[in-house]
């Protein structure tokens, strides 16, 4: 017996039972380590200012770096242990470094370094939920699911808006220690509520030999290369706005944190829209309509204009085409990866979008130490956006041969 075409388009769009709650504890959880994840960045400027340090870059690129990395192993863990299992567990381990920068870490640089290192677990929670998205849902749904989960990097604006408020009022440690609260909590809910996918199977591959199969891949290389410009940029700014505000615009800790947060919340709006347009117009249309609007941003940004109102409208739109295109991103991925190594090849691709978001601060600090102005940075990120142009018709190019070679 055979199913009829209208049978399984209809399967094919069918979300099943389970899904959304699946969706919605996930996106919880991938916020809350966010939160987690995003504490340093903030309080950069603050550390700077008590005199632990000259520059803040490397205390707030530490963790970006660490949690870059380690999505690799965590999505191949991923493939094998399930979401159930996987977000709880290391929401309950990133518990330990922010207690402990709270208590102890934020006094002297290089306890921030080393409690920054561990914090770094928090980031890699991304490579752990958009496999357990795509198992829940069905693949003509995975960009708008997956969009939809990346909402969770919002959590960064948690940080952004409470962090230097709770600090100044209470205490030194009353972020963190909230911080930790809501991760405990996760973790419990998480456990309790959270379920794999009915049709979720671990992979037996060994995790060495899959990751080396997923390095094979084209379509790996290619989104790596899109994701760190897409996400990469959104964490570079995200990180490093309060401070090229102060720098740049004259700005205190407070207003640059704050319109660091209104940056955060557009990327975090357009990641679903991004998402769901790849669905619908393809994942190479909306990445390009992306990367036109980040290119247009930079441009306008290269002059250094008067922040308002050029300057606030390019970070705007710099804001929205990055979140466009880091929705579309893993809208490709879902389209082009077998389901059995997502995990793998999620890990790689966020592997690549946090690395695209260490170097860019390090980069700026070091150019406005030298020239005075953040420019040439801002030229090369430009630079950048054009190779992903170059890149997303390239992928164009191959869908659409593949199409007219489909039988």
């Amino acid at each position: 017996m055979t199913t009829s075409p209208a049978v399984a388009s209809a399967q094919s769009t069918t979300v099943p039972p389970g899904a959304w709650r699946a969706l919605f504890l996930v996106t919880i959880g991938f916020g809350v380590n966010f939160w987690a994840w995003a504490l340093l960045s903030p309080l950069g400027p603050v550390y700077v200012e008590r005199g632990l340090a000259v520059d803040a870059s490397l205390i707030v690129a530490i963790p970006v770096l660490v949690g870059s990395l380690g999505r690799i192993v965590m999505g191949a863990l991923s493939d094998r242990f399930g979401g159930h299992l996987m977000f709880p567990l290391v929401s309950l381990l990133t518990v330990v470094p922010v207690l402990f920068l709270g208590f102890v870490g934020q006094y002297t640089y290089s306890t921030l370094l080393l409690g920054g290192f561990f914090l770094g677990i928090a980031g890699t929670t991304f490579a752990i939920g958009v496999p357990y998205v795509n198992s829940w849902f069905p693949p003509a749904k995975r960009g708008m699911a997956t969009g939809l989960y990346g909402v969770g990097m919002g959590g960064t604006a948690i940080s952004a808006f409470t962090t230097v408020p709770l600090l100044s009022s209470i205490g030194d440690a009353a972020p963190f220690v909230l911080t930790a609260l809501a991760l405990i909590a996760y973790a419990v809910v998480g456990w309790l509520f959270m379920r794999d996918a009915p049709t979720w199977k671990p992979s037996r591959k060994n995790i060495i030999e899959q990751s080396v199969a997923v390095m094979k891949l084209k379509v790996t290389w290619q989104a790596c290369y899109l994701y760190a410009l897409s996400f990469g940029g959104y964490v570079a700014f995200s990180v490093f706005l309060p401070t090229m505000l102060q720098n740049w615009y004259g700005l205190d800790a407070a207003d640059a944190s704050f319109r660091m947060a209104g940056f955060v919340i557009v990327a975090v709006i357009m990641r679903p829209f991004g998402g769901t347009l790849a669905d619908r117009l393809g994942a190479a249309n909306t990445l390009l309509v992306s990367y036109v609007a980040v290119g247009l941003a930079a441009l306008a940004l290269t002059f250094q204009p008067d922040l308002m109102p050029i300057g606030t409208s390019a970070f705007i739109v710099m804001a929205a085409g990055l979140g466009l295109g880091s929705g579309a991103v893993f809208a490709l991925v879902a389209q082009t990866s077998d389901p059995a190594v997502v995990g793998s090849v999620t890990g790689f691709v966020g592997a690549a979008g946090g690395l695209g978001g260490f170097v860019p601060p390090l980069v700026m600090a070091a150019i406005h130490a030298e020239s005075g102005t953040y420019a040439p940075g801002i030229a090369l990120l430009l630079v950048a956006t054009f190779g992903a142009v170059v890149v997303t018709l390239f992928i164009a190019r191959g869908a659409r041969a593949g199409t007219s070679t489909a039988p």
